[in-house]
């Protein structure tokens, strides 16, 4: 076959490829926390660095008497003291910052920052950097380029605006009133209300509502009067909402915007604000800067065990069974309403079930349940714990026959509606457990057809949702390269691979998916953008990395596997596992990438993302047929 890589020099079947699988599955093993869990840790981010120092900042101007539960005032001053040193330490060149130290630069963390460091009283220590940090805003436009940004959506502007109102920088009259009123309703009519902000959003919905209504009331009296009578109502709702941790979603930026909300309106000693505030505190770092949430760990647990399981590695051996039980929800969520029988991101309090960490956990257990030292007798929680969660996420399923993050019906705001990648992550539980779902005990018990209508359902949904040039974008992921901040490679992989579970590689969608991919390599072999240039003040280079992604690369490559086409094996495959082995083998496959999309599109990355996603792709790539089972490889080009 033309240009195809000689069988001599083939990588599938390699020696090297067995090496390079080994060391990845090595590395991810003897990451677990107390060898159970995979817990990770989440970038550092400037975003929740800032928002948690007005938080502080504003406490110690705002300090009570009844401090009982609070930090001392002293220890206040070390906090806003380390964590401005670490902003201005990790101020971009061009004057901004970004989400992450791996991100470039963007309005609204920039607002934020600069807000920090004026809420801390600390504009005198750092002259400079307010200065080319305002320039970096002025040149985009403030209120302008923050609607240019956000667009409708009112979930983060409204929030930033308020943090810089808090600060001086803006004037009140330029901060949107929430409706804090409407959190009053129950739960279940939330979505029929047309609420400005995203389901999960609700607490930033009364806090920073009434940080609005307190600092600039409605003139209006009789608006003002009957606003006034669901403070206290909307703020028993945050009570309610607010888990044992104190951190809303596990999250530092919106739980300081409830925090601050609260002290800048004569609160600080309220309850809410104590716990959020001890949060705060709990979760800050030893360089002064804090991440986006506290951890990943029941979706980096889920995503561990289906990547071992493509190394055959006996799963139930690793005793994490009990553990990712014990993070499924039994009981209706008091943040969101929903159901039990779903998992969310983390075995923490404050995280909430959602319909990507569902499926992940589902898919777990089926691993989990088809290892050799597996015992007969625990297959009844197992069965009962999956059978739950996919119940759990039929109910979810949308109108359009897709599937969202948290809530149904909730419209068509970011974050809010279906999402591609989360639709064929449910595609795939399905499958997984297909025999079980049409058993005389299983959910669609003699009736199989029921469960083909909501499989054909799902698959028109994908294909509604696939681009003109064949590619599909996720919903919680992103490329910071791409025109529009989208990552089309993580969306077609993860769609493609539901498209091959079920068999319909040869349908025209999936073909023109794979299309995409090969089409969309890079000169260097692999997929995706790893381009990260942030300069310090001093002009000392930090974090520069160029060509693609390790993320991206391993999740191309583990799809393109399943590709019909031989000619896709015989060239683009060989050419990515040159790119994926190499980096292995210079250990540079734990480099990060900012691929992950946050709450309000904020960027994180994740440390184990790219050794977990590497670990599955070499994993997958051992078990796949091969004409030249030990040929060394060595002669592959490597760049």
């Amino acid at each position: 076959m033309e240009n195809d890589v000689p069988s001599e020099q083939r990588l599938l079947g390699s020696s090297r490829l067995k090496i390079a699988a080994e060391k990845a599955r090595q590395r991810l093993l003897d990451d677990r926390n107390e060898d159970v869990f995979w817990k990770g840790k989440l970038a550092t981010s400037a975003l929740s660095t800032a928002t948690a120092i007005s938080t502080l900042g504003l406490l110690h101007k705002h300090y009570p008497s009844d401090q009982k539960g609070l930090p001392e005032r002293n220890e206040l001053l070390d906090y806003l003291a380390t964590g401005t040193a670490w902003l201005a330490n990790n101020q971009n060149e061009d004057g901004g910052w970004g989400d992450t130290t791996l991100s470039y630069s963007n309005i609204a963390t920039t607002i934020l920052a600069i807000a920090a460091i004026k809420l801390a009283e600390k504009e005198d220590d750092y002259p400079e950097v307010i200065e080319s940090a305002t320039a970096y805003v002025d040149k985009l436009g403030w209120i302008d380029g923050l609607k240019k940004r956000y667009g409708k959506d009112k979930t983060f502007a409204v929030p930033i605006l308020t943090n810089a109102a808090l600060a001086g920088l803006v004037p009140w009259s330029d901060v949107a009133s929430l409706p804090f009123e409407l959190a009053c309703f129950p739960q279940s009519f939330y979505r029929f209300l047309r609420l400005p902000v995203v389901s999960y959003a609700i607490p930033a919905l009364v806090g920073i509502g009434q940080a609005k209504y307190f600092h600039q009331k409605p003139w209006n009296p009789i608006t003002r009067f009957l606003r006034s009578m669901t403070v206290k109502k909307s703020v028993k709702v945050l009570e309610q909402m607010q888990p044992a941790s104190g951190g809303f979603l596990e999250a530092i930026p919106l739980t300081s915007f409830v925090a601050m909300s609260l002290i800048s309106t004569g609160r600080a000693s309220h309850a809410v604000t104590k716990s959020a505030v001890r949060f705060l505190v709990d979760t800050l770092r030893e360089d002064g800067s804090w991440p986006i949430d506290t951890n990943l760990a029941t979706w980096n647990t889920s995503l561990s065990l289906n990547a071992l399981d493509n190394h055959q590695i006996d799963t139930a051996e690793l005793g994490v069974t009990d553990w990712l039980l014990d993070c499924q929800n039994t009981e209706p969520h008091p943040f969101t309403g929903a159901a039990p029988g779903g998992w969310g991101w983390s075995d923490l309090s404050g995280a909430v079930p959602d319909c990507d960490d569902t499926p992940s956990a589902i898919l777990a257990l089926h691993s989990i349940r088809s290892s050799p030292s597996f015992h007969p007798e625990n297959l009844p929680r197992i069965r009962r714990a999956a059978m739950q969660g996919i119940q759990w996420m039929l109910d979810l399923q949308n109108r359009d026959k897709g599937w969202p993050t948290f809530c149904k019906g909730w419209g068509k705001l970011p974050f809010d509606r279906s999402g591609a990648d989360l639709s064929a992550h449910v595609l795939r539980a399905l499958k997984a457990w297909e025999s079980d779902l049409i058993s005389e005990i299983g959910l669609f018990a003699n009736q199989p057809a029921a469960l083909t209508r909501v499989v054909r359902q799902g698959f028109e949904y994908l294909r509604s949702q696939q681009n003109t040039d064949g590619s599909w974008f996720p919903l919680w992921f992103g490329n910071q390269d791409h025109p529009e901040e989208e990552n089309p490679v993580y969306g077609t992989a993860k769609v493609l691979l539901a498209y091959s579970c079920w068999g319909h590689l040869e349908q025209q969608p999936a073909r023109r998916g794979f299309e995409w991919l090969v089409t969309n390599q890079n000169e260097d072999g692999g997929w995706g953008s790893g381009v990260a240039h942030q300069r310090l003040k001093n002009g000392q280079i930090c974090n520069q990395r160029v060509g693609s992604s390790v993320e991206e690369t391993a999740l191309a490559l583990e799809t393109l596997l399943h590709s019909p086409n031989p000619k896709h094996q015989a060239k683009t495959v060989e050419k990515g596992l040159a790119w994926l082995i190499n980096r292995v083998e210079t250990d540079r496959y734990l480099d990060c990438s900012p691929i992950g999309f946050y709450f309000a599109k904020l960027w994180y990355h994740e440390r184990l993302y790219p050794l977990i996603f590497t670990a599955s792709t070499l994993g997958a790539a051992l078990s796949h047929p091969s004409d030249s089972a030990e040929s060394p490889g060595s002669e592959v080009p490597i760049e």
